[in-house]
């Protein structure tokens, strides 16, 4: 199993020292992040992608390219690319060129977004949310597979032939599909034979089974190996060096999170006892000391019947420079390699 790491860059104040970070130095502590993720031995690093004040991500692919410049092994990723409001043909042209930046370790996760602001950004209509995504899902997986196609569909204008470059030194290049709770979108990842990235957010990861298997069945009927099918989960996880550090550490910063999204989409703030259920075994948050996380993720797999990829969402709560170095410290050093020395015994690949 691979462990990553996901980040939003978030620009909002520390809850617990009133400080908001300059923009400048929230990326500069950024690069020095997903550096020790490097050097600690994670296997991937993601960034999303938002157009709003409170996140530094609206340019992903010029982050990771300075990121690729800074490391050796580790995986960059998008979490997630908002396919919807980008232009195919530029987006496969940024990941190629950050695969060859960075020898072959660009992946592209596609998806439709959690927030709106994009779509009137680029002057697009939120109504034609899933034709968009559909029409130009297609148009970058045939761009994937030919860099001169032709191809029309009713948001974008044709391509006659014209060559897209340059290509990427990975053949293919990896495009995972990020979904939430759709059964449409795992049908979709299945029936393409893509890579599912699942969001798990709130509530029980035992609950989203029957979709992951919906999955594994749309992708089987396709005519698609197992081995094509894997399965990551995105969940929001923290660690410190004892759970009720950890615990301590990250609720401040998640509740400030998740009450101003609350207030947009008319949701009641979180509360601690929220909080608290979500850490207990069962619940969706990843949030503890490392034999504690490690118990979790395992516990993960077995409910979603076996997962290839879990990142973690350190970045929903705004959280000191050091806490953070020191979370992807004991993830990278000492999860990673009991999870993997765990698995065998558990059947799981």
């Amino acid at each position: 199993m691979q462990i990553g790491i996901d980040s939003f860059v978030a620009t909002t104040k520390d809850p617990a020292t009133g400080v908001t970070l300059g923009t400048a130095e929230r990326l500069r502590n950024l690069f020095e992040e997903i550096e020790r993720a490097d050097q600690t031995g994670i296997d991937v690093f993601g960034v999303g992608e938002h157009h709003r004040p409170d996140y530094a991500d609206s340019a992903p692919v010029v982050i990771l390219a300075a990121a690729a410049a800074r490391t050796r092994r580790i995986r960059l990723t998008s979490a997630v690319t908002v396919l919807s409001a980008a232009d195919p043909v530029r987006v496969f042209q940024n990941f190629a060129t950050l695969d060859l930046i960075s020898n072959g370790r660009a992946e592209i996760i596609a998806g439709r977004g959690s927030f709106t602001e994009a779509y009137p950004l680029f002057g697009l209509k939120l109504e034609d949310y899933d034709s968009l995504f559909a029409e130009k899902l297609d148009l970058l997986l045939k761009l994937r597979d030919n860099p001169k196609i032709h191809w029309s569909g009713e948001h974008r204008a044709a391509l006659t032939g014209q060559g897209v470059y340059p290509r990427p030194l990975q053949n293919p290049l990896p495009i995972w599909l990020g979904v939430g709770g759709t059964p449409g979108s795992f049908v979709r990842a299945g029936m393409l034979g893509l890579p599912l990235m699942v969001a798990i957010i709130g509530g029980e990861p035992r609950r989203f089974r029957p979709l992951v298997d919906l999955y594994r069945e749309a992708g089987r009927q396709a005519g698609h190996s197992a081995d094509r099918l894997k399965v990551g989960v995105h969940a929001i996880g923290y660690l410190a060096d004892t759970r009720q550090r950890a615990a301590e550490e990250f609720y401040p910063g998640y509740a400030q999170s998740f009450t101003a999204i609350g207030k947009e989409r008319g949701w009641a703030p979180p509360t601690r006892a929220q909080f608290d259920a979500g850490l207990r075994p069962g619940g969706p948050y990843l949030i503890g000391d490392a034999a504690t996380v490690t118990e979790k993720i395992l516990a993960f797999s077995s409910a979603l019947g076996g997962i290839d990829r879990i990142s973690f969402q350190m970045s929903v709560a705004t959280l000191p420079h050091a806490h953070a170095l020191r979370a992807i410290e004991i993830l990278g050093t000492e999860v990673a390699p009991a999870v993997q020395k765990a698995l065998p015994a558990a059947g799981k690949n």
